[in-house]
């Protein structure tokens, strides 16, 4: 099994679009990319702990490549707003890429390239590419949030 590392707003819609995906063992909602120790929601959402939402995705790279999830990840949010999606405006909404090995960290530099060079965003993308850090999962009451509530997506789109 491999872990992919994504931030892109809110994680509760990224995280469900994820879990739906063939290849996707498990899905965590949690914090990257601060300097805060052990930060809770109350926190992060002050903008002060420099972390962002995240999702951890556990996933079998014999069914499941590191670019698929990358090509999701990229068709799933705006990756062009600069600390924000939607109506969610802070540095912990922004759109960034943990990778947790070397391959991850090309694949993400050169997918970021290609959709600079294909035009398909009106905008440059924004996303940032950062060093691996601690993930710190998030309340329990924030995993699979829309699931249990019945609510996003139910295949996946």
């Amino acid at each position: 099994m491999a872990k992919a590392y994504f931030a892109a707003g809110c994680f509760w819609g990224i995280e469900q679009k994820f879990s739906k995906l063939s290849g996707v063992v498990s899905t965590k909602v949690g914090y990257m990319g601060g300097s805060t120790p052990s930060p809770n929601y109350q926190s992060v959402c002050t903008g002060q702990t420099g972390h962002a939402e995240t999702v951890e995705i556990e996933y079998d790279p014999s069914n499941l490549d590191f670019t698929e999830l990358l090509s999701c990840f990229f068709e799933w949010h705006n990756p062009t707003q600069i600390d924000r999606q939607g109506p969610d405006i802070g540095t912990q909404y922004r759109s960034a890429i943990f990778p947790q090995t070397n391959e991850q960290k090309f694949a993400s530099i050169e997918k970021i390239n290609e959709a600079n060079r294909s035009g398909s965003f009106s905008q440059a993308i924004a996303t940032t590419i950062e060093h691996e850090s601690q993930f710190w999962e998030a309340e329990e009451y924030h995993q699979n949030y829309l699931d249990k509530r019945g609510l996003g997506h139910s295949d996946g789109s």
